[in-house]
């Protein structure tokens, strides 16, 4: 029997009108522990860039593990195309997210085409090999992430920004109806870290959902529909850039004075909103507007 799969039908992959809906879910990680999410509501629509911003300790990462099903709520529920999040077996998932982590254990040796290729095991039985499709999406994802020419390098011989590159292979290599990202561009240099967004953006152009974590505001100001800003595990705004990225709010989120203004272009994302922080008074103090109003 060959091993060529070219022909044999696709697993159907969900991608639904509202991907995710988050209704009042909170989560510590000890009994005793402050929450790190706390009655936490919000939808993440499909087709649309989401990014996830808040200082460190928000609780950004968490509620990406949760709306993964790595972590279950304390309280509340998650739905994934209107299913609760545990409903969904570890494989359909897997064949409808790729997932790339902030930071990851490599346990024993491997050359990136072989990381690359771990993508492509939701779509494969037990010790089924690769076909032509496998080979294919494998190749692709390569090319789109820049790491074409590194397939027979080891892992562990490559550099930060190289290693983000090829898990972002791995999680295309899935050929995902979404992908959920945790700072995919730390380590990064200008060059890739803008290539990385131009694709994401092209990604979701091609119908795809993006939920990605991330501290740059600039960027998730440029790139993404649809921007969420935590603080202490609360949401404190969610909507399109415009409506978010207002100064006060900004002030109070990240205890910083910051100025807004606009990206000169030239480009699709002229006119975006740019946050920039400012120098720190001479008083040495900063008055969040939530604490001047005490």
């Amino acid at each position: 029997m060959s091993a060529d799969r070219a022909s044999t039908p696709r697993p159907h992959v969900l991608v639904p009108q509202t991907t995710w809906e988050v209704e009042e879910v909170s989560y510590r990680y000890r009994a005793g522990d402050r929450w790190a999410v706390r009655d936490l509501s919000l939808s993440i629509a499909a087709g649309r860039c989401t990014a996830v911003l808040g200082p460190n300790g928000s609780g950004k990462s968490t509620l990406l593990r949760i709306l993964l099903g790595r972590l279950a709520p304390d309280r509340g529920s998650v739905r994934l195309g209107g299913k609760e999040i545990s409903e969904w077996s570890r494989r359909e998932l897997a064949r409808m997210i790729g997932v790339v982590p902030q930071d990851e254990d490599v346990a024993f040796p491997l050359t990136v085409r072989e990381l690359v290729a771990m993508g492509r095991y939701a779509h494969l039985k037990a010790l089924q090999p690769e076909g032509e499709a496998d080979r294919r999406a494998v190749e692709e994802a390569m090319a789109r992430c820049d790491v074409a020419g590194l397939g027979d390098r080891s892992i562990q011989q490559l550099s930060g920004g190289e290693r983000q590159r090829a898990r972002l292979a791995r999680a295309l290599a899935q050929e995902p109806g979404i992908l959920a990202l945790d700072e995919p561009t730390r380590a990064l240099d200008i060059r890739h870290e803008m290539e990385i967004l131009e694709l994401l953006r092209e990604l979701v152009t091609e119908g795809r959902t993006v939920v990605v974590v991330t501290h740059n505001i600039n960027l998730a100001a440029r790139y993404a529909d649809h921007l969420v800003v935590l603080d202490g595990g609360k949401l404190v705004a969610a909507g399109p850039p415009p409506e978010v990225l207002q100064r006060e709010l900004l002030e109070q989120v990240y205890r910083w004075p910051v100025t807004l203004t606009r990206h000169a272009g030239p480009g699709p994302d002229a006119g975006a909103i740019q946050v920039i922080p400012l120098a720190r008074p001479e008083s040495g103090r900063f008055d969040t507007p939530s604490s001047q109003e005490g």
